[in-house]
């Protein structure tokens, strides 16, 4: 059994899952690992570079040169492509899509667990992502499915972008979300799943701080039965 404690949150886009993650680390006292910008910041290479997304075999190619760092700046995560602070960059909407489409090649997933699974054998960390639970720390002792309505999860993003001045149309995040959610589902490399022992949450009417409180205390829960 591992020294360090995991928690491992998965679920489809939109649903809240860094926030609420970031949440969790800070109250148990751990690191948060956004692994969802580990695989922006590949696709945000695979753009810059201009290698076609739709194929596998160049992404996967190129996919050694796309040096991801994650480091820890004053408690905050921040993510380095070859060397540069790219944290804001892979949050622009263009990125999301790329994302999606390199986290289904499986080069590319290889080189990110690997890294990920260091991360945890390192420290407590609370993971999100797609297949936390069931690909990069499958003995996580606490295993959470966060979801939410497709139309919720459009819905938070466009006020995000909003927020952020990036004007993208409600119906036009609405499908995205909708197709990124059947290409997760579906594709052959470790596809978004519910892990079997995962806590299922739907947060479609509950707020950041009650999805918090409910998986710390779960956290909290199975910290004291290792500890019995």
């Amino acid at each position: 059994m591992s020294k360090h404690f995991a928690v491992a949150i998965d679920g489809p886009a939109g649903a809240g899952k860094s926030t609420v993650a970031k949440g969790v680390a800070q109250a148990l006292n751990a690191i948060y690992l956004d692994t969802g910008a580990m695989y922006r910041a590949v696709g945000l290479y695979m753009l810059r570079q201009g290698v076609p997304l739709d194929d596998a075999a160049l992404v996967a190619a190129h996919a050694p040169q796309a040096l991801v760092d994650v480091r820890y700046v004053d408690g905050a995560q921040r993510v380095y492509l070859c060397g540069e602070d790219v944290s804001q960059a892979i949050r622009e909407n263009a990125v999301s899509a790329a994302a999606s489409a390199v986290s289904a090649v499986v080069a590319v997933r290889e080189l990110m667990v690997a890294r990920q699974r260091e991360i945890a054998a390192g420290a407590d960390v609370v993971m999100d992502g797609r297949d936390i639970g069931t690909k990069v720390l499958p003995d996580a002792p606490v295993k959470v499915f966060l979801t939410a309505a497709a139309e919720v999860r459009a819905r938070r993003r466009f006020l995000e972008l909003q927020r952020k001045g990036q004007e993208v149309p409600y119906e036009q995040l609405l499908s995205e979300i909708k197709e990124r959610d059947h290409n997760d589902a579906t594709r052959a490399a470790s596809p978004m799943v519910q892990a079997a022992d995962a806590v299922l949450l739907d947060s479609s009417d509950m707020t950041v701080d009650e999805v918090v409180s409910a998986i710390v205390g779960l956290a909290k829960q199975r910290m004291e039965e290792r500890r019995a």
